[in-house]
């Protein structure tokens, strides 16, 4: 199990990727890992730590994406960057994924010009893991596609449900659509006519519709929307949960009963970091391509690189992408 990193996708790179990857290989996630981008640099950071040489290789590429880039144009532009060469490895099977902390359009450009689309899929989608009170649930799209059909969304509902079956082996995972309401008759005429089809989809666990509100209630498993809604939805509770965790540090920081509060309270405090912190799942996986590509958050740190090498490793075992090509192939046609 062979994963490539792009060594210059994050905020701080390459710093978290370095550490990350070493992390990765000695807890055992995957066989080798391939750090993709300029090697004097990643050279010199890997030398601060003592790790197996033979499982960490250092592929130069001389450019870098930004996250000012336009994606389409500097994919096809930037041959040489840290990116493309990491997707060209997965496209000629030198390793089994990829991992990137950068620009979340370049990562979806590059991927669907080295790996291409599956087959009857009409557009890809980025499908994120969200935590819940009770146990995580997959959220797509959010941020692939702005304007959506009704047959999109219902491809992002089986892709989902796949992708939640795979990653927690759970078995007829259920399925919601992200509305305004509960009821078939609210929402605009997207989220309708899309309700009106999934409800008479036999082969898929649709159960209705669901509100923002109880999107971290963990009621249901996988929760379908176009991409413009999942991307506000998603940075909207990244951006609480922050706000969160700054307003209980500001507090406790108050006077002496507040900190003894917080001592006596310290672990329920972890767990609520732990519970609201993105680096615990990864990154999100673009979903409907023929390879498999993790994009991590930009401020992802050695932890969140680690984890979504995990990810990707385990994606790649499962067999996902193989029986999602074969299914879509075989199962599914969209009026």
């Amino acid at each position: 199990m062979h994963i490539a990193i792009d060594a210059f996708g994050s905020d701080n790179a390459p710093f978290p990727e370095v550490e990350g990857a070493i992390i990765a290989i000695k807890e055992g996630l995957c066989d080798k890992i391939y750090l993709v981008g300029k090697q004097d640099l990643i050279t010199k950071e890997l030398d601060k730590f003592y790790y197996p040489k033979n499982k960490i290789e250092v592929v130069h590429a001389s450019e870098i994406i930004s996250m000012s880039d336009s994606p389409s144009r500097m994919v096809k532009k930037k041959k040489d960057s840290s990116l493309v060469k990491a997707i060209q490895l997965h496209k000629d099977n030198k390793v089994s994924a990829v991992v990137s902390a950068g620009n979340t359009g370049a990562v979806m450009a590059a991927s669907l010009f080295g790996f291409g689309r599956m087959k009857n899929i009409l557009r890809p989608a980025i499908a994120t893991t969200f935590p819940t009170q009770s146990h995580p649930e997959i959220l797509l799209d959010v941020g692939a596609n702005i304007e959506c059909e009704p047959k999109n969304l219902v491809q992002y509902a089986y892709l989902g449900s796949l992708y939640f079956k795979f990653f927690f082996n759970t078995e007829n995972p259920r399925v919601a659509l992200l509305n305004i309401g509960e009821e078939e008759s609210k929402g605009n005429d997207l989220v309708k006519k899309t309700y009106a089809i999934l409800k008479e989809k036999k082969d898929l666990n649709f159960v209705g519709n669901i509100e923002g509100k109880d999107l971290l209630k963990g009621i249901v498993d996988v929760v379908v929307c176009d991409g413009f809604v999942g991307n506000v939805m998603l940075k909207t509770v990244e951006g609480a949960a922050y706000s969160i965790m700054s307003i209980l540090k500001s507090q406790i920081k108050k006077d002496w009963i507040a900190k003894l509060g917080a001592l006596l309270s310290f672990p329920a405090y972890t767990y609520l970091k732990k519970k609201l912190d993105h680096s615990e799942y990864g990154g999100a996986l673009l979903v409907g391509l023929n390879g498999i590509s993790v994009v991590s958050h930009g401020r992802s740190n050695a932890k969140g690189i680690k984890n979504a090498v995990g990810l990707a490793a385990h994606l790649a075992k499962s067999g996902f992408i193989q029986h999602t090509q074969k299914y879509f192939e075989e199962q599914i046609h969209v009026d």
